[in-house]
């Protein structure tokens, strides 16, 4: 086997990010069952500190973050700036940038929110705390459900491809609205006016042309911490923070070019095998290297650099210290919540995403994409109910103070939920899908 063929077999990095996380799960569902569960569940206790004097940055009120509260809370905040970012450029330049273009991935992502929901409400026992689960079932999981449909390969048409990365990223704006409607504790608005003007120090910054992501990310920092403390989710922190990144580069693509053809013909060329640069030479490569900084704005150029930590870091790690569900005692695992959930996620899901997107194109609002039909739509549809990474944030902002067995239930039911909906959508887009894209 060729070198030039080793490489055409490697997988897709969403797909290794998707493996990661299943692992993680995996392992963590492991753990959590095994002889080594203390030691698990007193490693997520354990609190964190970042200490100058008396002034902890990981504390909340008068107590410091746990583990699985730093987890949640700080870690998982620079996701939702991840995903800022990327909801930001879809309705700049993406599938979210036209009425045209977003129609139909909107009424689609509508209905993948309300039935899910409807589903859950008439299952679970009303007047009682699984009430607070709602909204678990309505997300969908952008990198594991893109991993899915990546294992198709060419097979897969572009069109639905676009499709399911639009509704998810209209799914995870949906998301964001319910957190910070729906899940914050007593609001101290002093902290809140603080930021506030924060955010108009970042706003104005970008208008007069400032686009070192240094100064936009410390602020940043700040901002989460009085978010912290507002009794607002310090998750919508980084995403409102996303909105405010410039996207805009300080130098247009013309002059960039212009600029490094001339730094090119500067540059002073020696024949010597000599690998020592010279002053001449450096300072012409960081001229170079800081013309390429400022044509990628602000807004891509963090996007892409959080697109590792995120994806191989941090998720992973949300999975570890959440996914932990405790399979002993069968009858207090499989309830209402439990139920609710993996239906919420598999039916719910699934009726929701494809009768709108059925309404929306036979009404005549949208138009059925060049390369797709109602055979991949259902697998796509299927594919939505993988909402893994979300739900089970969601379920720890529902249950996660002082109902730790409607908790463990509502991991229960994403993770059935999710790994139904993966496997059931695989297997209908793999029968459907042509095969005469793969060769070559």
């Amino acid at each position: 086997m060729t070198h030039l063929t080793k490489k055409k077999n490697l997988l897709p990095l969403n797909v290794v990010a998707s493996i990661l996380l299943f692992i993680a799960a995996v392992f963590a569902a492991i753990i959590a069952n095994s002889p080594l569960a203390p030691v698990y569940h007193n490693f997520l206790s354990q609190e964190l500190q970042l200490q100058i004097g008396s002034f902890n940055l990981f504390s909340h009120g008068s107590h410091s973050l746990t583990v699985i509260e730093f987890v949640n809370d700080c870690l998982m905040t620079i996701f939702f700036l991840s995903v800022g970012l990327e909801i930001k450029r879809e309705l700049l330049v993406g599938e979210l940038s036209s009425f045209r273009r977003a129609i139909l991935p909107f009424i689609s992502a509508c209905g993948g929110m309300l039935i899910p929901v409807a589903v859950y409400f008439l299952l679970i026992n009303h007047g009682t705390p699984d009430e607070k689960g709602m909204a678990i079932p309505m997300a969908t999981d952008i990198a594991f459900s893109l991993g899915v449909l990546s294992l198709l390969g060419k097979r897969v048409p572009l069109t639905l491809k676009i499709f399911l990365t639009a509704f998810a990223v209209v799914d995870d704006i949906g998301g964001i609205l319910v957190i910070a409607l729906f899940y914050s504790s007593e609001v101290y608005y002093s902290y809140l006016l603080v930021a506030a003007l924060l955010y108009i120090l970042l706003y104005y910054l970008g208008k007069i042309g400032v686009t070192q992501k240094i100064y936009y990310l410390c602020i940043g920092v700040v901002i989460w911490y009085l978010f912290m403390q507002s009794g607002i989710h310090s998750t919508i922190s980084g995403v409102i923070l996303a909105f405010l990144m410039p996207a805009r580069p300080r130098m247009d693509v013309g002059k960039y070019i212009g600029q490094i053809r001339r730094i090119i013909n500067k540059f002073p060329v020696t024949v010597s095998d000599d690998i020592i640069l010279t002053n001449r030479q450096i300072a012409l490569l960081k001229q170079a290297g800081r013309a390429s900084d400022y044509v990628i704005s602000p807004l891509q150029s963090l996007e892409d650099n959080l697109h590792g930590i995120v994806n191989f870091v941090i998720l992973p790690l949300f999975a570890f210290v959440n996914a932990g569900v405790v399979l002993g005692g069968g009858s207090e695992l499989i309830g209402g919540v439990s139920i609710a959930v993996a239906l919420g996620l598999l039916i719910g899901k699934f009726i929701g995403i494809f009768s709108f997107t059925w309404l929306a194109i036979k009404s005549k609002l949208a138009i059925m994409p060049q390369g797709m039909n109602w055979k991949n739509i259902a697998g796509v549809s299927l594919l939505g109910g993988i909402g893994f990474t979300v739900s089970l944030f969601i379920a720890n902002l529902s249950f996660g103070a002082g109902h730790p067995e409607l908790l463990n239930e509502a991991k229960l039911g994403i993770i059935v939920g999710s790994l139904l909906s993966g496997l059931l959508g695989y297997i209908v887009l793999h029968a459907v899908l042509s095969r005469k894209h793969t060769k070559g």
